[in-house]
């Protein structure tokens, strides 16, 4: 039996952290709220009396992958430069435990392009936003602030976005390390 505790606001947390859980190792294409209830220790009816809607439900739990994310990008150091950014940022992103996380953002990146009025529908293009905000505090003001500066930090982006990717279908780590500090070297 669930019990609300504190007007539902602690269990609420609990099932959103279970949920967020759940996704990372089942993905959002097939989610359905039973089998995401059985497998958290809940009931349809009260994800939905909690969260409104399932589509909301997924809209929290994007938003904890952006958390995720932001957290990733704020603890670069400031004193970093572009390249070292970016190989912190591929250090990150290509350890094992982060492939559930990484499939999830593809995810929700390729669900908000196909759909941009459904739930995390500005996740793509907030997550563009995002990435090139904490790669510009990585540049001197007076590159920061010109097209070359924005052209180096896209480019930055794309690299990484790709290697992920392929890191995502091939598993070859090595590989995409040495392409990252290679493509790295030129910025």
């Amino acid at each position: 039996m669930d019990v609300l505790d504190d007007g539902g606001s602690a269990r609420r947390r609990e099932l959103l952290d279970a949920a967020y859980d759940y996704v990372l190792t089942h993905g959002l294409r097939d989610l359905s709220l039973r089998p995401l209830a059985a497998a958290i220790g809940s009931s349809p009816r009260v994800l939905l009396f909690l969260f409104g809607s399932k589509e909301q439900l997924v809209a929290e739990v994007l938003a904890r992958v952006r958390a995720d994310e932001l957290a990733l990008l704020t603890e670069l150091d400031p004193a970093a430069t572009l390249a070292e950014a970016a190989v912190t940022i591929w250090a990150w992103l290509r350890e094992p435990r982060r492939r559930g996380l990484l499939v999830l953002w593809h995810e929700a990146y390729g669900r908000s392009i196909a759909d941009p009025d459904g739930p995390g529908g500005r996740f793509a293009a907030e997550s563009v936003g995002v990435v090139l905000a904490a790669l510009a505090r990585t540049q001197p003001a007076d590159v920061r602030d010109s097209a070359d500066g924005l052209a180096q930090r896209t480019a930055v982006m794309a690299t990484l976005r790709g290697a992920v990717l392929d890191l995502l279908a091939t598993d070859d780590a090595d590989r995409l390390t040495a392409a990252v500090e290679h493509a790295a070297r030129s910025w």
